[in-house]
């Protein structure tokens, strides 16, 4: 047994060794890395501006705009404007082949014609003619009538002289009660002259009269096209002289003085939309130039607009140069806060171990890890609420060697 333990113990002995040998190259390599400068770029804090924003795409529309389209199939008669002119209100831009219009019109003119005809004598149970027909024949069945009610009222009188018999009595009640059946008839057609299915039908064509009448009486109107307003023709998809199918667009007019800005911002920038933030747009079109408005409507909702899950906002522009045109895309810059006159500093100094932010500060040529505080950030800043003061140098690496607390550095550009 005592053998056994004596034959392990040179293999102990072996690894203590190895581990003190280990311990003494990680020291020596850790006192070599601490003398050895670490090559940094050096960052400072700078008092000035910040401004955390959403950067995102647009597209202009008019807010008041005018479209022209075909009320029917036909050709382009006369084309009075082109596109980009300027036009005012009430001026004729162009004219449309309106015979078959016309002809629309005539046609439905006089149907509803022959319908307000049905419905006059839907209204007065029947034609002028026929009223006056009826009339009549009332008035001679009544008379019919009351000749019978005569003869009868005579009959019985003598029939109690013993004058009558009673087989004249019975031929003068049936002659009594066909004729009183004559001036019910005659009665009850004066008064419901048409069934209710008949009024029915009447009702539905005048209806249908009066609704194509209406149309074409639209489409006559619509045949030439004037400008509502004072505007640019900024679209004229047809030439003089063309063909084209009922729908289909003629021109567009708008009132470019003040147009409106539709950004499509992402998911996750949604939630900082707020109205009034400064929006700033720009066109690739005119470099340089950069056009102001506010947020006028937060998005409600997200839906998906190509492969991007967007969220819509809008803002109004002046526009008074009228430089801006209807459906270019621009891009958009939210201004979600801005702070002036605060200490920041360049983005990529900023670290965060365990959620907690610091830096390395150059301290005597050596690094120094701070702990710090910060409120707005974008792209390439950050603003330093606590930890830093003006002019305090933070480092960057210069090279691929790792930053810790206490090591030396040498500056490089």
């Amino acid at each position: 047994m005592a053998s056994t333990n004596n034959s392990h113990t040179p293999s102990r002995g072996r690894w203590i060794w190895l581990a003190f040998a280990l311990l003494a190259v990680l020291a020596v390599l850790y006192s070599y890395f601490r003398q050895t400068p670490v090559k940094v770029r050096a960052v400072a804090v700078e008092r000035g501006p910040i401004r955390s924003l959403v950067s995102t795409n647009g597209k202009i529309e008019p807010i008041q705009n005018f479209e022209a389209h075909a009320p029917i199939a036909t050709t382009v008669k006369r084309l009075l404007v082109k596109e980009g002119d300027h036009v005012r209100k009430g001026q004729l831009l162009l004219q449309l082949d309106d015979a078959d219009i016309r002809t629309q019109a005539a046609r439905a003119r006089a149907q509803v014609k022959a319908a307000q005809a049905n419905q006059s004598a839907l209204t007065h149970e029947g034609t002028q003619e026929e009223v006056l027909t009826l009339n009549a024949e009332l008035v001679k069945a009544r008379g019919a009538r009351d000749v019978a009610q005569h003869k009868l009222d005579a009959l019985r009188r003598l029939q109690q002289d013993g004058a009558a018999s009673p087989g004249e009595i019975r031929q003068a009640e049936d002659a009594l009660q066909s004729a009183q059946a004559d001036v019910t008839l005659l009665e009850q057609k004066q008064k419901d002259r048409y069934s209710k299915p008949e009024a029915a039908r009447i009702e539905a064509q005048t209806a249908e009269a009066q609704a194509a009448y209406d149309a074409a009486e639209d489409a006559l109107l619509k045949s030439s096209r004037r400008a509502p307003f004072d505007g640019i023709v900024y679209s004229l998809p047809v030439k003089q002289g063309a063909f084209v199918q009922a729908g289909d667009l003629l021109l567009q007019e708008a009132d470019l003085s003040r147009v409106r800005v539709r950004a499509f911002v992402d998911e996750p920038d949604v939630g900082r939309l707020q109205a009034g933030q400064k929006v700033e747009i720009t066109w690739d079109a005119i470099p340089g130039r950069i056009w102001t408005g506010t947020v006028d409507t937060v998005p409600s909702t997200v839906r998906l607009r190509l492969s991007r899950n967007v969220g819509e906002t809008t803002c109004v522009v002046d526009n008074k140069d009228l430089r801006l045109l209807p459906d270019v895309n621009v891009g958009v810059t939210i201004v979600v806060a801005e702070h002036s006159n605060v200490l920041t500093l360049q983005r990529d100094a900023l670290r965060i171990d365990e959620s907690k932010p610091y830096v390395y500060r150059i301290v005597d040529n050596h690094l120094k890890r701070q702990t710090i505080e910060f409120s707005l950030q974008n792209l390439t800043r950050v603003e330093i609420t606590s930890g830093l003061s003006e002019g305090d140098l933070v480092a960057l690496p210069a090279e691929d060697k790792p930053l810790f607390e206490g090591a030396a550095v040498k500056l490089v550009p």
